[in-house]
């Protein structure tokens, strides 16, 4: 998979005027998996929030695979998987298995067979005694994992998870770095978790609205300690 951001940039209204988010930025990221770090409100999580249209650019051009983000919205979501920091914000329905098959809705019709493919999602990724236990009952990495299994049961090509340790105790953050380091997709990963960055193939220091530096998951980590 390919993103590409061709002179992307992001304003929203001020007080005095409009303020600059994200200063215009050209990428092509293409490598397996990608790290975004930086100070809170750098800009790192609007630029990860462009790839599946959670943020609009204003100028420029955000493509998937040569899709537009912008006009092609529903393909490119389609493609593109988003976990947030916080689970609450995408557990919606009352039990796992019941937030599983939500996700399932569209690739299973059939509500029996949803249920079973939901149910199958759960075992693949260690959470099948959860099935019937309420979303709101699971712990903060129990939650985390069922959030990351309805993203995956849609079969994405790229996931794009926003900060998805930051909640966690240590035991957890592992299982989900795990999991989120075996996936075949392509992975987009904001962190404060520089352990976890140097690990990528390639990472971008964002702060005041740029990428500052751009290179491979340890001399970005170097980077950033050097002048944070």
């Amino acid at each position: 998979m390919s993103i590409g951001l061709d002179r992307v940039g992001v304003t929203v209204p001020g007080p005095d005027g409009p303020l600059t988010i994200l200063e215009e930025t050209t990428l092509d990221l293409t490598e397996r998996r990608i790290a975004l770090i930086g100070p809170n409100g750098s800009g790192k999580s609007t630029l990860a929030r462009l790839v599946n249209g959670l943020v609009e650019a204003s100028t420029g051009q955000v493509t998937v695979d040569g899709l537009d983000v912008a006009t092609q919205g529903r393909e490119v979501r389609r493609r593109v998987g988003f976990v947030f920091t916080d689970p609450a914000a995408q557990l919606v329905m009352p039990t796992a298995v019941e937030d599983v098959a939500l996700s399932l809705r569209r690739a299973h019709r059939n509500r029996a067979e949803r249920q079973r493919a939901a149910l199958a999602v759960l075992e693949a990724h260690g959470l099948a005694d959860l099935a019937d236990r309420s979303v709101h009952a699971l712990s903060g990495g129990q939650r985390q994992l069922l959030a990351l299994a309805g993203v995956l049961a849609t079969g994405p090509s790229v996931l794009v998870a926003d900060e998805p340790t930051t909640l966690l105790d240590l035991r957890n953050s592992r299982r989900v770095a795990d999991l989120l380091f075996g996936l075949e997709q392509q992975l987009v990963l904001v962190t404060h978790d520089l352990d976890l960055a140097s690990r990528c193939e390639r990472a971008l220091v964002v702060d005041g609205g740029r990428v500052v530096h751009d290179g491979t998951g340890a001399d970005a980590v170097a980077h950033y300690r050097a002048t944070a």
